[in-house]
């Protein structure tokens, strides 16, 4: 999948323009919070964002500068499912839970050694994923987001347990979100 059918896919499902009172992000369209929006250098009114400038934004903010689309160039659907979490959660926490998951799936540095978990996306972590799906084999990939997606869950119910207003979204999360 190329970065362009991840926005594409990632749009359709974010819908256009929102202003969830319940919503901590507030107003958002195509997905792009009003925060993103204005540090791409977006000024006017958010439902008035033109699309191109939201796929613009995904493109640079959720593929390229966490180092998704790199991880979608060796495994298409890791890369997808750590784009997607972005969007959601912000690039940060799931490129951090990536690192996590592949020095918790290396047999204790067995398969290959443990990687620094600090959310930076590079050489380090991109090697230690080729070795882990090298090493794991035929089940690497299904286990990967098996990982990802249980961290992903466990999150929206501590979000929704610490913040009342985000049960307002915790089933269309689960529901949408997470698969496994």
């Amino acid at each position: 999948m190329t970065i362009e059918q991840m926005i594409e896919a990632t749009i359709g499902s974010e819908g256009g323009y929102s202003n969830n009172p319940a919503d901590a992000g507030g107003e958002t369209m195509w997905g792009i919070t009003e925060c993103i929006a204005r540090k791409h250098g977006y000024t006017d009114a958010m439902n008035a964002l033109p699309r191109d400038e939201a796929v613009a934004i995904y493109r640079q903010e959720f593929a390229i500068d966490p180092g998704f689309a790199a991880v979608a160039e060796i495994n298409e659907k890791i890369g997808t499912e750590l784009f997607d979490t972005g969007v959601n959660m912000g690039p940060a926490v799931p490129s951090l839970w990536f690192q996590e998951a592949l020095n918790a799936l290396n047999n204790g540095g067995k398969l290959y050694a443990d990687i620094k978990e600090d959310g930076d996306i590079g050489p380090g972590t991109l090697a230690a994923l080729r070795s882990y799906l090298r090493t794991r084999g035929a089940d690497a990939e299904r286990v990967m987001l098996i990982a990802l997606n249980c961290l992903q869950g466990a999150r929206y119910v501590d979000l929704a347990r610490t913040r009342a207003a985000n049960e307002t979204f915790e089933f269309g999360w689960l529901d949408n979100r997470v698969t496994l």
